[in-house]
């Protein structure tokens, strides 16, 4: 009965990592496409503009493609609720710097991303 069970297990974690599989294979020919919604060519680029990144695989160019969308994703849902709490459907500037300010792992976007953007305004403004 053990050794079914065990078997059992075994064939579920097989099929599991099966089903992970299409994921991680990235190098069929336009299966990078399905998996991602970003262009590959323009995160390339945005990658080598660094003056610190002289090559970048497949592989790598991939994974922060992914792992931007998922950001993008969660700062999203996160604003989404903001806007949602103050009876809009449209998300506002005012709904992402509170979903930055809620959230502790945003905590980088917090002084940088509104210094920045305001030094646009002030400079647009004097223009």
């Amino acid at each position: 009965m053990e050794e079914r069970e065990s078997g059992v297990g075994l064939q579920q974690a097989g099929e599991s990592a099966q089903s992970l599989q299409p994921e991680v294979e990235v190098e069929r020919p336009g299966l990078q496409h399905k998996l991602l919604r970003l262009p590959l060519s323009r995160i390339k680029g945005l990658m080598k503009a660094d003056p610190d990144v002289s090559l970048a695989s497949q592989e790598a160019v991939f994974a922060i493609g992914k792992a931007t969308e998922l950001f993008v994703e969660v700062i999203a849902k996160d604003a989404y609720s903001f806007a949602l709490r103050g009876k809009r459907k449209t998300i506002q500037r005012k709904d992402v710097d509170n979903a930055v300010d809620a959230t502790d792992e945003f905590a980088f976007l917090e002084a940088q991303g509104r210094r920045h953007c305001c030094n646009k305004v002030q400079q647009t403004k004097l223009s």
